[in-house]
């Protein structure tokens, strides 16, 4: 009986660690430097590099916003990619809605996700003259 009962535990356990699997889904640096400029429909584009596993893979961004929008900026961006599944994960379309602006120099942060649900998170400061308070997205492609 308590060697049935022994079997049956570690059966139990060895059923249960295979449920909590490692996931696949990694975390990677970014930095992006975004030029944007507009009235009322912002446009916008840039350049950016995502560090993975200790290899660089660089990226174009491009974008656009509807709203309030008035004047130029550049954003130079830095922060985290997480939820990656490989490089490739990151391209796609990221949506968000916020709220910032700049007057000669300033910050901005932004939190984003993809269809692949990746989520880029980035601050970083900005310098121009812009306000805007629009709903806007970028689009992300590997070189």
């Amino acid at each position: 009986m308590k060697t049935r009962l022994l079997v049956a535990l570690i059966a139990l356990l060895m059923g249960v660690t295979g449920f909590s699997a490692r996931s696949q889904a990694e975390t990677g640096s970014v930095a992006v430097v975004f030029t944007k400029g507009g009235f009322i429909v912002g446009v916008g584009g840039g350049e950016g590099v995502l560090t993975l596993r200790g290899k660089h893979y660089p990226f174009t961004v491009s974008g656009m916003s509807v709203g309030f929008t008035i004047g130029a900026s550049t954003t130079k961006l830095v922060g985290r990619a997480i939820n990656l599944k490989g490089p490739a994960s990151i391209e796609g379309s990221y949506s968000a809605a916020g709220a910032g602006g700049a007057i000669a120099a300033g910050a901005g942060g932004v939190q984003l996700q993809n269809a692949n649900g990746v989520i880029l998170q980035l601050s970083g400061p900005k310098v121009g003259a812009e306000v805007s308070a629009a709903v806007g997205g970028v689009t992300i492609r590997l070189k």
